[in-house]
């Protein structure tokens, strides 16, 4: 082989077997370890990066040394982790799945787990599981939520949302929505403001992109218009949503429960105010932005994201 290039894979091993599988006869596909400083000494070289970790924040200087870098390609929606003055002033591209709607149609363990954390709370899954194993057996403890009837508030009504809405619908769930950005609502989504939606809503899941419109979004004001009880479900990006209030709806107890994917400044969550809570309360179910990992889905979006890097190298 002739002008072999050299392309780093940052994510899990179902995903690079894929990467490699595509780029294989142009470049030299290298696994870097999920660590900045890896990464920021493989990059020195590097013709293009696939991202499909999104647990390194790549930093302006971390991108000066890559001289020779022409591509990032996030195997993901989001790309908030990379910052973009080097990448613009030197015209490389930053890829993301959002191109590709048509893909996003059919990938579905983001929804299957906003779902799944709706569920948990509604039935008190997790503490329940606990009690059992240590040797209890009082269902009394556990009063879970029938969703027949209920109301489900969506913020944004986009592929996951209505992939939400079609859930809720199976089990007899009332769905309202708010996204200005989209132009027809599905019959099944009654539109709303936000307001509306927290004083009216027993479930409300957030499924919107971060940007500077929807940083703080849901604030602490929206919070004390909920019902009391109101059980709430974040796997978009953690600053959506004001940390402070979201914890203090907790300890009031204004908030029933909550199931959180995302959490503003991960994945260093050793210190985080809403990990110390969920140590000690059994209503904050926190998971470790795992919505979209499922080998499945991973091996479909990272061979369609090193198509990309094909295309450009």
């Amino acid at each position: 082989m002739t002008n072999i290039r050299k392309v780093l894979y940052i994510g899990g091993p179902d995903g690079y077997l894929a990467t490699k599988d595509v780029l294989e006869d142009i470049a030299n596909v290298v696994h870097v370890e999920s660590e900045p400083d890896a990464l920021n000494s493989a990059l020195s070289d590097a013709d293009a990066l696939l991202d499909a970790s999104m647990k390194i924040r790549i930093t302006d200087e971390m991108i000066s040394k890559a001289h020779k870098l022409k591509i990032i390609s996030c195997a993901t929606t989001g790309s908030d982790h990379i910052e973009r003055s080097c990448l613009d002033q030197r015209d490389i591209s930053v890829r993301t799945l959002k191109e590709d709607l048509a893909l996003l149609n059919n990938i579905t363990p983001a929804a299957e787990l906003s779902w799944a954390l709706l569920m948990s709370c509604a039935r008190k899954l997790i503490p329940a599981v606990a009690h059992v194993r240590s040797g209890q057996w009082i269902r009394e403890e556990f009063p879970g939520i029938m969703l027949n009837g209920r109301m489900l508030g969506l913020i944004g009504c986009g592929r996951i949302g209505q992939w939400m809405s079609r859930y809720a619908n199976a089990f007899g769930m009332k769905v309202v929505g708010y996204d200005p950005y989209l132009d027809e609502f599905p019959d099944h989504i009654k539109q709303v403001s936000l307001e509306e939606m927290f004083e009216i809503s027993d479930f409300v899941s957030v499924h919107v992109h971060l940007s500077d419109e929807t940083r703080g979004l849901v604030t602490g004001e929206l919070f004390s218009k909920a019902r009391k009880g109101l059980i709430f479900i974040n796997t978009s990006r953690g600053p959506i949503v004001d940390q402070d209030a979201f914890l203090n709806a907790l300890e009031t107890g204004h908030l029933g429960a909550a199931g959180v994917d995302v959490l503003t400044g991960e994945p260093d969550i050793e210190n985080h105010p809403l990990v110390a809570y969920a140590r000690s309360n059994d209503n904050l179910l926190i998971t470790p932005h795992m919505g979209g990992y499922s080998p499945d889905a991973v091996k479909v979006v990272c061979r369609h994201a090193a198509k990309k890097i094909k295309l450009k190298l």
